[in-house]
């Protein structure tokens, strides 16, 4: 498991039963959405831990794209916590941690 994919993971398990848009995930993981998007995407599509769905608002209304929320399956938080223990190369080890919620830290 790669380094930024602990990331992403062990940003999203802060809060594991809430949901979560994109910049939210990048600002916790400390990485760029071009980096965290695949991520993502691979989570839900290949492993199936995640599942998404598109804020429901008229992009012009709100005056910015709409946001695509992410969350964990009903077993989604536990694989990844599990698959995390697991991983060869801790994000823990090499001094790396998630930032903490409610901004840049």
């Amino acid at each position: 498991m790669t380094i930024p994919t602990q990331l992403v993971l062990r940003a999203l398990l802060a809060e594991p039963t809430q949901e979560m848009y994109g910049l939210q995930i990048c600002e916790q993981a400390g990485l760029p959405s071009g980096t965290i998007h695949p991520i993502l995407a691979r989570l839900e599509r290949e492993h199936g831990w995640l599942t998404s769905r598109w804020e429901d608002i008229r992009p012009e209304d709100a005056g910015r794209p709409r946001r695509r929320f992410y969350r964990f399956t009903e077993d989604g938080a536990e694989r990844a916590r599990i698959a995390l223990a697991q991983a060869s190369t801790s994000v823990t080890a090499l001094g790396l941690h998630p930032r903490p919620a409610g901004g840049l830290a």
